[in-house]
């Protein structure tokens, strides 16, 4: 018999003749359709039977009156569809799968503001709600699924009582379920439903009221005329504060400390927001395996509302190691080992040290080293708040100059928010240098303070936000004794052309500035190059800068700016064209009296679960002396 949904368990929708027809939703039951946020329709028999003789099957849709929205919507949903490659466990397994995706189906529909659908699912011409279990079918079975999914529904009524009051604190606003789709004149998808409800909770649970519950989902549709009464009844619960956090599961950790470092102070006024936010301010720590932060399930005396922390702690040490690797560069290597938690409050220790320039040359007075030591402690002052203390010691070896040298630094930096963070330091350095200036010594010591802005909602593979980066570094030289200061701005941009982000524009533009001392009296190290992978791609490393008599410097300005177009072929492919272009000049405010490096290239990217593995190939437009045709880069991560 074909299947209309009016028929389901006593379901009075889908009936064209009825006037009225009441969905009352309250207690969810197992093994039902999940509709409205709430789950109908107790099953009577399990979907999973055990496994018996493979039963193959063909299956085939056919929607009426459908554009291929429908189809595509319930192909989505059905089991037989999406399992159609594999055989079922027998005929009982495929009677089963049949019957479970009614509600499947019936769900899809629900989503499209289809209210009113006939159903039916025929295994070898007969329904499958009428076959025994243990049905002889053929070999392969014959489905097929015919739907007409009946007509659209619209809000005729949309209404929520009980719901809470403007927000007095911008950030405690949530959207109006009205500009989700809930409201009259609108269609009438379920899902509108079930977001009205979750942001009539939200709106109350963003005001203190922690336990804030939809009571009651009235749904009314009046089938002669194709629309819908939807009434949500919410109960806020009594005003919240924080209570007490306590934690649990910790072995070296200092348990205070951790309930120190979730920033939720007793008294305060609940806000699910600063749960989220202890949560990712725990994570950052960088010590633990799991982690859990929640409310107690009741509101205490005095409205307090006691928070627990569970966790799990990972192993104390690390150790890692890494590479890249260009035609131009050579091939570089670095590792680390790092103890992430020294003294029970996520003090980390790391040493790490690189090797680069490797395949160019064995000559190790030809090779780049970098080898270091960094302690940070977060929580100092504010949990927001991270000190840290590094040395390192070079040695650089560039077309440009060979830098022997020991940098120092020292300070903290600050989260005021998920997207905005500042760092201030304290730094000292010593460099040698030989370049076409000869041999020369420098001594700096000042302060580098930045700003950063990030809205990316995946650093290492970013498709949608904005990253934007300020750095001012004030120092003094002492050999030539000269004050100067430099300042960095960079910014990028990250813009999806489509929902699912397979194509993704991508800019990137770096400007820099060093003011007052001469280009001959500025340690090299401060000066601006341009070039290299993570530059302008199809030159060499650092090696666009200004000419002078016998050979090549840094300059006193930068400008770089890069575009890409990313494709994403398939889940696990990408495809690349770039264009890099960068400037060096003389002046610490541009001149433009030099020539602007443009190189252009295509890539290749593996999507992996920790960053896209990059291939990259560039030619340089406008090579120098020391600059490839064709150069190769291999790394982790997009190139910005």
């Amino acid at each position: 018999m074909r299947r209309n949904a009016a028929c389901r368990k006593g379901l009075r929708i889908g009936v064209a003749t009825a006037a009225l027809g009441v969905l009352f939703l309250h207690a969810p039951q197992a093994n039902a359709l999940n509709i409205f946020g709430l789950r109908l329709f107790e099953r009577e028999q399990p979907e999973e039977v055990v496994i018996g003789t493979p039963q193959p099957y063909t299956v085939e849709f056919a929607v009426t009156g459908d554009d291929g929205t429908i189809e595509r919507a319930l192909k989505q949903a059905s089991r037989l569809w999406n399992d159609r490659e594999a055989p079922a466990s027998g005929a009982a397994g495929l009677i089963a799968k049949a019957r479970g995706d009614y509600l499947r189906l019936l769900d899809a529909l629900y989503a499209e503001a289809r209210y009113g659908p006939i159903i039916s699912i025929t295994i070898d011409g007969r329904e499958a709600d009428n076959l025994p279990p243990d049905a002889e079918l053929r070999r392969p079975a014959t489905v097929r699924i015919a739907v007409d999914p009946g007509p659209l529904f619209h809000f005729r009524e949309a209404r929520i009582v009980n719901s809470a009051p403007p927000a007095a604190d911008p950030r405690d606003a949530v959207d109006d379920p009205a500009k989700r789709g809930f409201r009259a004149g609108e269609l009438a998808e379920s899902g509108a439903i079930i977001e009205a409800g979750r942001l009539a909770k939200e709106a109350w649970r963003q005001q203190g009221h922690a336990k804030a519950e939809v009571i009651e989902r009235r749904i009314v549709a009046a089938h002669d005329a194709s629309v819908i009464d939807a009434t949500l009844t919410v109960a806020p619960g009594p005003y919240a504060v924080f209570g007490p956090v306590s934690v649990s599961g910790t072995d070296r950790m200092n348990a205070d400390y951790v309930a120190w470092m979730t920033g939720l102070p007793v008294g305060r006024e609940y806000d699910p927001d600063d749960l989220k936010e202890a949560q990712d301010r725990l994570a950052r720590l960088d010590v633990f395996r799991s982690l859990r932060v929640q409310e107690a399930d009741q509101v205490g005396p005095g409205g307090t509302l006691p928070i627990e922390v569970i966790v799990q702690e990972r192993l104390p040490r690390r150790f890692g190691a890494g590479g890249s690797y260009s035609t131009v560069d050579g091939l570089g290597v670095e590792a680390f080992w790092l103890h992430r938690n020294l003294f029970g409050r996520a003090e980390r220790l790391r040493l790490e040290g690189r090797v680069a320039g490797i395949g160019e040359t064995v000559d190790p007075e030809d090779l780049t080293y970098r080898a270091g030591i960094t302690f940070t402690r977060p929580g100092v002052f504010t949990p927001d708040t991270d000190f840290s203390a590094s040395i390192f010691g070079d040695r650089e070896v560039l077309d440009i100059y060979t830098r022997n040298g020991v940098t120092a630094q020292t300070g903290f930096s600050h989260r005021f928010s998920e997207e905005l963070t500042a760092r201030l330091f304290a730094n000292a350095g010593y460099g040698h240098f030989e370049d076409d200036f000869g041999e020369r010594e420098f001594i700096t010591a000042g302060f580098l303070g930045g700003i950063a802005y990030d809205t990316r909602d995946n650093p290492a593979d970013a498709t949608r936000g904005i990253f934007a980066e300020l750095t001012v570094e004030p120092f003094y030289e002492f050999n030539y004794g000269n004050a100067a200061a430099r300042v960095v701005a960079e910014a990028r941009a990250y813009y999806s052309i489509d929902d699912d982000s397979r194509i993704v524009l991508a800019g990137r533009m770096k400007l820099g500035s060093i003011f007052d001392p001469p280009i001959e009296e500025t340690p090299p190290d401060k000066l601006f190059l341009a070039g290299g992978g993570g530059s302008v791609r199809g030159y060499a490393y650092r090696n666009i800068g200004v000419d002078i008599p016998g050979g090549t410097t840094g300059g006193r300005s930068l400008i770089e700016v890069s575009g890409e177009v990313r494709v994403r072929v398939t889940p696990t492919i990408g495809l690349v064209g770039f264009v890099d272009a960068g400037y060096v000049d003389e002046e610490a405010i541009p001149e433009f009296s030099g020539d602007l490096r443009v190189g252009v290239g295509a890539g290749l990217r593996y999507l992996t679960g920790f960053g896209p593995i990059r291939l990259d190939v560039a030619t340089p437009l406008d090579p120098g002396p020391d600059d490839p045709s064709v150069a190769f880069y291999v790394g982790i991560g997009q190139a910005f």
